[in-house]
């Protein structure tokens, strides 16, 4: 191991952006899998791998919904979780806002206090076994469109549980204009939750302006065809609207070519915030730490801007005032060792 290997290592991080299910591990999907023979997941160690080797965004979003096809009780919702704290707290993450999809739990029949309870449970033991705060995101899949919309935020209405900061959009891009959610979102930022759209992934950067104008996004999901209009970029450098960003996750979904033609650096370059995020790390075979080691070795990111990172990820998240100055407390003492 590099000296700069263990230092990203030990680094104290956050994360904005990953998904609860795209998050599971292979063992973690392996065990739902078995738990599940019929819902055409592959049950083989191997097979499951190459399942994962997606073809396109539109590819992605099949599996995706077939992996999702696994969760039937409040209990693999738990196990997702545990799953995920656990892989967290192993690469020093002390926080994490993840986003989870209610409605793809509800159609499949899970109650929807069952969905919350074992949300609540989940983020409990997070933080008594892992010692990883979690935060909510809960999003609207897109391709089931506006009346999945409608049912999530009713849902969150009603049964949101303790740690819920944010309402967001995700699914495919493509055909799923960001505009017909406009009154859903009003909700959901009427009961005070942040709204955090992905935007300008697999399409351009007039999706992105779309989240914005109609969603009130306050920060964006991967958002990095926004690169393409320099009008967009200056306005996301003056609102400081954040960018939250996976490579590893957009060569693979093919958003992207290769990571030497990400836009990330140009961004940075130009002012706009970023943070660095893992997005579904089970799926696209990643960890937050190679994220980072992609910023060092790839985007040319040097060890104190790694840091940097480090911090704006705590410092554009939703936790708490006490929370964000913990870790950044810690994040300091760290370097500073």
């Amino acid at each position: 191991m590099t000296s700069l290997t263990a230092f990203i290592a030990g680094l104290p991080k956050a994360e904005l952006h990953v998904h609860l299910v795209g998050s599971a591990s292979v063992p973690t999907v392996l065990e739902l899998a078995r738990r599940h023979p019929d819902r055409g997941v592959p049950t083989d160690e191997q097979a499951l791998r190459a399942f994962y080797e997606f073809t396109d965004f539109a590819h992605f979003v099949e599996v995706y919904i077939a992996v999702n096809s696994l969760v039937r009780t409040g209990g693999d919702i738990e196990a997702l979780v545990a799953g995920i704290a656990r892989d967290l707290a192993g690469q020093q993450v002390r926080y994490a806002e993840i986003t989870a999809t209610p409605d793809s739990h509800l159609v499949v029949g899970i109650e929807p206090d069952a969905v919350a309870e074992a949300c609540r449970r989940g983020r409990v033991r997070a933080r008594e076994d892992h010692g990883v705060e979690i935060s909510w995101i809960f999003d609207i899949p897109g391709e089931l469109g506006l009346e999945s919309g409608e049912r999530t935020i009713d849902w969150v209405e009603r049964w949101a549980p303790e740690g819920s900061v944010g309402f967001g959009l995700g699914g495919p891009e493509v055909g799923v204009p960001r505009p017909q959610f406009a009154e859903v979102f009003k909700r959901a930022r009427s009961l005070g939750l942040h709204s955090v759209p992905h935007a300008g992934e697999t399409t351009g950067p007039e999706t992105v302006w779309d989240a914005i104008r109609a969603l009130g996004a306050e920060r964006i999901g991967h958002g990095i065809t926004s690169v393409q209009d320099p009008e967009l970029v200056a306005y996301l450098v003056d609102k400081q609207i954040p960018l939250e960003i996976s490579p590893s996750s957009n060569v693979c979904t093919r958003a992207v070519a290769t990571l030497d033609q990400h836009p990330m650096p140009a961004l940075m370059a130009a002012g706009v915030p970023v943070t660095l995020n893992s997005d579904d790390p089970g799926m696209f075979n990643t960890t937050l730490g190679q994220e980072y080691g992609i910023a060092h070795d790839v985007f040319g990111v040097d060890r104190d801007g790694l840091v940097d990172l480090a911090r704006a990820s705590v410092q554009l998240s939703y936790a708490d005032e006490p929370t964000k100055l913990r870790v950044l407390d810690e994040i300091d003492a760290y370097t500073r060792a």
